[in-house]
């Protein structure tokens, strides 16, 4: 049977989902859709940046993930509207229960995007743009928002059909359409090549999706290693991945934040790394876990970030074996540009827990770290996180001594840019 999975997208959705709360609040009110506005963060804590925009705003050149004084230059009749997280956690739940009433496979992909597989819902449903016609109509008038749903035989292909023309649009990429739908675009609007990536390719010579494809794997393999191997075949059509409607289990614990002040020396952002170190290194030890690498984000006063990890030689959930290795990364990757954000990941987390094997010129003393981490945990489990906090942290009023918003996981090593929706 062939497999049919579709890949449904909320439409600017934190835009959208204040759009429809509000009409459904004041029926007579005006639509933020319509207008010349976006979703931002707050400002005064430096976490203002650009959350969803409307059509009108994007015109202008207002980028999802901007900063909101980037965003006010290029359009300073902008019309903000303060995030309202609680709100579209209830809207992303009403989303999702709608597509279940179609299959029970259904896997969130974010707050506002799913897949669902539709294999063999025909006689249900009736055929796939049929079954799609009726979802997106159901959010609209249920609702109050649009989505795009793309339509394929696996997720990657329906992914990037959903990106097609939006908004409030039904596509289709199957496999046989690849070539006439897809291959035209620029390369880095495949899913998984992000701006360096994407440098890379122009370097080649590689423009569009369609070079990529025709490109010999094995030069993309050499240059690229596996994710050369892995855009090769999106760019081909190839993806093995199903709908899991099941949740899988934690592949990694990351925390980051983002500074209410620019970080220009190393001191300070080790100092921020030590506090994140301290918040993964507690959620590690409290789900029981051990990390086998660690990565580091640092993302720049132009939005620019740049990743990089390493593998430990044994694994850990140890708070200063966390820390001395994001240092030892920050080190490696900083490039000295003022910093908005860190962030610092335990990641490939494990449950075994065998023998550590100390090298010839290890002279850290684990057994006293792990010790002093037990007893830490205990005094903040009965008496709350503040009750105790290293004393790198009593001069730094500005600096939270348990630092950090919990990370979603895609690790490359190397820059990406923020994504605009």
């Amino acid at each position: 049977m062939k497999k049919v999975i579709f890949h449904i997208d909320v439409n600017s959705a934190f835009l959208s989902w204040e759009a429809a709360n509000r009409l459904k609040e004041n029926p007579q009110g005006e639509d933020l859709r319509l207008l010349t506005a976006a979703v931002g963060g707050d400002q005064q804590k430096r976490h203002g940046i650009i959350l969803a925009k409307s059509i009108s705003a994007k015109k202008f050149g207002v980028r999802t993930g901007e900063s909101i004084l980037e965003a006010r230059k290029k359009c300073p009749h902008l019309l903000l509207v303060p995030a309202n997280y609680p709100l579209y956690r209830e809207y992303s739940q009403a989303f999702q229960k709608i597509l279940r009433e179609y299959t029970p496979d259904v896997e969130p992909f974010s707050i506002d995007e799913a897949f669902m597989d539709m294999t063999g819902t025909q006689l249900l449903f009736g055929e796939p743009l049929q079954a799609a016609e009726t979802i997106r109509r159901r959010m609209k008038k249920e609702l109050g928002f649009t989505v795009n749903i793309g339509i394929s035989s696996n997720k990657l292909l329906a992914k990037m059909a959903s990106d097609f023309e939006k908004p409030d649009k039904i596509h289709t990429l199957f496999p046989e359409e690849i070539q006439e739908k897809m291959w035209h675009l620029p390369v880095d609007q495949l899913f998984f090549v992000g701006r360096a990536t994407a440098g890379k390719l122009h370097q080649m010579g590689i423009e569009t999706i369609g070079d990529l494809a025709k490109t010999e794997k094995s030069l993309l393999k050499k240059l690229l290693k596996k994710q050369g191997e892995t855009i090769w075949n999106f760019a081909n059509g190839i993806d093995f991945s199903v709908v899991q409607s099941q949740p899988v289990s934690n592949k990694g614990y990351g925390n980051s934040t983002t500074m209410s002040f620019d970080v220009t020396d190393a001191d300070t952002a080790k100092t921020v790394l030590l506090a994140l170190s301290e918040t993964v290194g507690t959620r590690l030890r409290e789900h029981q876990v051990l990390a086998e690498a660690i990565s580091v984000e640092i993302k720049d006063t132009r939005l620019k970030s740049l990743s990089h990890q390493c593998t430990l030689d044994c694994p850990t959930d140890i708070t200063n074996e966390i820390y001395q290795t994001a240092g030892r990364l920050f080190e490696e990757a900083w490039n000295g540009s003022p910093i908005r954000l860190l962030g610092v990941s335990a990641i490939r987390v494990t449950s075994s827990r065998n023998s550590r094997q100390l090298g010839l010129f290890d002279t850290q003393d684990y057994e006293k770290w792990e010790k002093l981490d037990d007893a830490i945990d205990k005094i903040r489990g009965k008496y709350g996180k503040d009750s105790i906090q290293r004393a790198a942290f009593l001069n730094k009023k500005n600096i939270d001594h348990m630092y950090g918003k919990r990370l979603k996981f895609q690790f490359t090593d190397g820059e990406k840019e923020d994504s605009d929706k």
